[in-house]
Formats: structure tokens, sequence, C-alpha cells
């Protein structure tokens, strides 16, 4: 499984070293492991949690700049916790509603001693933090519009959001001003996008 992250990686022009391809095999299996009790997400298998989980997340690491990010809605902790493992030195947040899924993201944290990771068990809308963020990402979280609606407040003057998507990525609507990369996962059929754009108000 290893090998076939690093090859995925390096496919995506992402260099994975030895510690950071374990860390995240890691995660996986307590991904699956935990899966099995508390549903944290519909993939089963190592295999195709390498591909659709981890090397999906990993997708977005060359958009990632160095200012905090917060991952909205982030569930098991992707891409959240992808992007803490590949940048330690970024100081991340993931955030969602669901306890459980917040219980296996702190698990997460201890066993990867991952010292830039936040995990927040809060509604995004009455998250009110003594910092701003500059950089926002969401996976399957909500439509673009409903997603600027709940998290602008969050987002720093000069910030921007990383909202992946699939197929409908063009159909949500995001305003003209946001920028659509189309996103090649290596054995994914999907359709992959990834929207990024300023916040809302600065196109009004």
């Amino acid at each position: 499984m290893k090998e076939l992250l690093i090859q995925g990686a390096k496919e995506m022009h992402i260099a994975l070293n030895d510690a950071q391809a374990s860390a995240l095999i890691h995660y996986l299996e307590l991904i699956i492991k935990w899966n099995k009790i508390y549903n944290l997400s519909a993939i089963r298998t190592m295999e195709v949690g390498v591909k659709k989980h981890l090397l999906d997340s990993l997708s977005i690491v060359p958009f990632i700049d160095q200012s905090p990010l917060l991952d909205v809605g982030s569930g098991a902790g992707l891409p959240g916790i992808v992007l803490s493992i590949m940048k330690p030195d970024l100081a991340v947040s993931v955030l969602d509603t669901v306890g459980k899924k917040c219980r296996f993201m702190q698990f997460v944290k201890s066993q990867l001693a991952l010292k830039n990771l936040s995990v927040i068990n809060a509604r995004v809308e009455a998250f009110n933090p003594q910092q701003c963020f500059g950089q926002i990402t969401s996976r399957a979280f909500a439509e673009v519009d409903k997603t600027l609606n709940l998290t602008q407040h969050l987002l720093c003057d000069n910030g921007h959001y990383l909202l992946m998507k699939g197929a409908n990525a063009k159909q949500e609507t995001p305003p003209k001003e946001a920028e659509i990369y189309q996103l090649s996962v290596p054995w994914v059929s999907d359709q992959r996008f990834l929207i990024k754009m300023k916040p809302l108000y600065k196109y009004e």
C-alpha cells in the first residue's frame, strides 16, 4: 500500500518521504479499523482508501500556503489530517459537528503525534475563534454558496477558499472570479475539481 501511495503521489508531482508515507498509511489503517464501529467512511478497503482518500486529499497540496488552515466538515479528517502530516509547520484545524468523528481525529492526533493539528467539535456557524484563517478547505461538505455563507466570518480578509468538488463543480455557480482547477488523481475515474476563491464580500 505504501508503494501504491508513493507512486500515485509521484504521478501528481508530489514527493513523499518514508516518514510521511508511513504516517499516511497508519492514518488510513486507523480509519478502516474505526470504520467497523463508527461508520466514518463508505470506503472499507486499504487500496480504495489510498486512491480515494489519501491521493485525493494529496492532490491539493500544491495549492496550500503557510497561513493557518481550517478544514470544515472534516469527517474522518480529510483533507485536513493529510495536510497536517504533509506540512508539519502548518497550523491545521479540523472542524466537525459529530462528536464521534472528532474523537477519532483526536485519537489520530495522539497516535501520530501531530502537534500542528487542532480538533474542533462545533457547528461552523457558531465557531468564533480569536484569530481568522488564511485558507479554508472542504471536501464533500456543502454547496459553494452554503459553505461561503456559513464560514465567511472565519476567513481573513486576504484569505481564500480551497473547495474540493466532484463533477458538479461548475453547476454550483461559484462567483465568476473564482479559479476552477481540474485535478488529476491517479486511478480515480471520478472528475475532481478545486475551486479557489476569495471571500464572497470581495465580489459584491
